[in-house]
């Protein structure tokens, strides 16, 4: 029987620790702490995986033998081929030319994933992949938008919004994965994981199989 292994999430993001921890997916967190550097030329999906695979690197680096590094990032991009990542906000005024430039028009989320185990000769191996979501913004009024800044809300998100929060209420459409707009594409994880490192998963927790 496969000794069951630790998963490590790459991140010190609350969003994505509740959504592994929904999910019934057990891990600790080590953050990597990888300056995010957008490349000149580099396009967005090259870029998100690009950072995945430093992060999960830089942790790998100081990892147990034992462990399987779970790496992310998640980006807002109004072009898939040649936009530049918007980031997180540097402070209030940077959220609001992010919220004026998303209002009234739809853009993509952009998640990249890489996953890092050692084989049984101790070598890392590694996988990485990335999930894309369109989502529909309504347009949002000047007032509404300094309002939103003021919550505190954006400032820590990419493209200055959160889709579970208050911004909920200026997006009714996506085309893709809710959960890769939250942070993590939670089923395209499972499914690395299932493929590559399927004793980080075990078995679901009891208290899950308890409540069905």
């Amino acid at each position: 029987m496969n000794k069951k292994r630790m998963l490590i999430l790459a991140s010190a993001s609350p969003r994505r620790q509740e959504l592994l921890r929904n999910a019934g997916i057990s891990f600790s967190v080590q953050p990597a702490n990888v300056p995010e550097q957008h490349l000149a030329g580099e396009a967005p999906e090259q870029y998100v995986r690009r950072l995945a695979r430093e992060k999960a690197e830089a942790v790998a680096s100081r990892a147990e033998a034992d462990a399987v590094i779970l790496a992310a990032d998640t980006e807002v991009v109004l072009d898939l081929v040649s936009g530049s990542p918007l980031g997180k906000p540097r402070d209030e005024g940077d959220a609001m030319k992010m919220l004026k430039m998303l209002s009234g028009r739809s853009h993509f989320v952009i998640t990249g994933v890489c996953l890092m185990w050692q084989d049984k000769n101790g070598e890392w191996q590694s996988k990485d992949a990335s999930e894309t979501t369109l989502v529909q913004m309504l347009q949002i009024s000047e007032e509404e938008m300094r309002g939103y800044v003021a919550t505190g809300e954006p400032m820590d998100k990419a493209g200055a919004y959160a889709i579970q929060g208050m911004a909920s209420r200026w997006i009714p459409r996506i085309e893709g994965c809710y959960f890769n707009v939250v942070g993590l594409p939670v089923p395209l994880v499972y499914r690395m994981l299932q493929e590559n490192a399927p004793q980080a998963l075990g078995g679901l927790p009891d208290l899950l199989i308890r409540s069905r």
